[in-house]
């Protein structure tokens, strides 16, 4: 196929066959978006369409681009990821772009699924209790991370060299990466598509392209990764992010 039969035969599967005859305000952009994101991007790299429309969720998610999120929670569907998926790669989302934006890109993740027929509340991910949360938290840290963070905040005043890191083990690792749903190496792919989105967080890609190594994420998975985000995010961001892997 050539790259525009690739584009048109890509969308189909995402989205449902293109109608041609629906007015564009600008079809010259939307042919060139097309032809990028859905000729080109998606036959780049060993990526299948499940793992590309969740990278693109959190994408859109970081962002807060909720129209493109809408569209692409409904791709997400129809290429077979479960409405669970999407809500933990949402959820995903929370440590690096706060709750607000995290509840507005969840807002529009439910219309869909309504709109689908799907009865919410989803079902319940949670695996441990409260008084767990520490401890099964560094259990998923420790491996990915081993004890840099807490090393590296320890000269905070006070107590606060101890209290940080707990916060962070207890919520992004025992409250989030301990939950069904996604695995680990899938939780670190689209951790590392958030950090590209935000585009001033060279400190954390680094910290977590290393985590993406230790979870078995190869050098080849975390450039797909990044250059799937090429259209969504733009060159620069992107391509900082490829200098900062390309060290490792």
């Amino acid at each position: 196929m050539d790259r525009i039969e690739r584009s048109e035969e890509t969308y189909a599967r995402l989205f449902g066959p293109r109608d041609v005859t629906v007015h564009e305000d600008d079809p010259e952009l939307m042919e060139m978006l097309r032809g990028l994101i859905f000729g080109d991007i998606f036959s780049l790299g060993d990526l299948d369409d499940r793992t590309r429309e969740l990278i693109t969720v959190v994408l859109l998610a970081t962002q807060q681009t909720l129209p493109q999120l809408g569209a692409h929670v409904g791709a997400a569907l129809n290429v077979g990821i479960t409405p669970l998926e999407v809500r933990e790669a949402i959820y995903q989302c929370a440590p690096f772009i706060g709750f607000p934006k995290t509840l507005n890109a969840l807002h529009v993740a439910n219309e869909v699924f309504t709109q689908r027929g799907i009865e919410l509340p989803l079902p319940s991910a949670a695996t441990v209790g409260q008084e767990e949360r520490y401890d099964a938290g560094h259990a998923m840290q420790f491996p990915l991370y081993g004890n840099a963070m807490r090393e590296n905040l320890a000269d905070l005043p006070g107590d606060w060299g101890q209290t940080v890191p707990r916060l962070l083990t207890e919520f992004c690792f025992g409250d989030l990466y301990t939950r069904t749903g996604l695995d680990v190496p899938t939780r670190e792919l689209l951790v590392l598509a958030i950090l590209v989105a935000l585009g001033d967080a060279p400190v954390q890609i680094f910290s977590h392209a290393i985590g993406n190594f230790q979870a078995g994420n190869s050098k080849e998975k975390l450039v797909a990764v990044i250059v799937h985000a090429f259209p969504y995010v733009g060159f620069p961001r992107a391509v900082n992010a490829l200098r900062i892997v390309k060290e490792l």
